[in-house]
């Protein structure tokens, strides 16, 4: 098991993540979901630009023609 910090969040958050896993399954308590919404955002600040450049500039060109930008 891996070594284990402390870290603190408002009561009001605390309250309102424990009420949010009624509704989802797969999570035993709140600590097991904040790590496991950490982890996510860890991964996708890792993961760096998913799209090259060149994907980039097509996306923004459909975007445009499609009226978004």
């Amino acid at each position: 098991m891996a070594d284990k910090v402390s870290i603190e969040i408002s009561k009001e958050l605390y309250e309102k993540l424990e009420r949010a896993l009624k509704s989802y399954e797969g999570f035993n308590s709140v600590e097991e979901l904040v790590e496991f919404i950490l982890n996510e955002f860890v991964s996708e600040e890792e993961q760096g630009d998913v799209y090259s450049p060149e994907e980039e500039e097509e996306i923004k060109k459909r975007l445009k023609s499609l009226g978004y930008l």
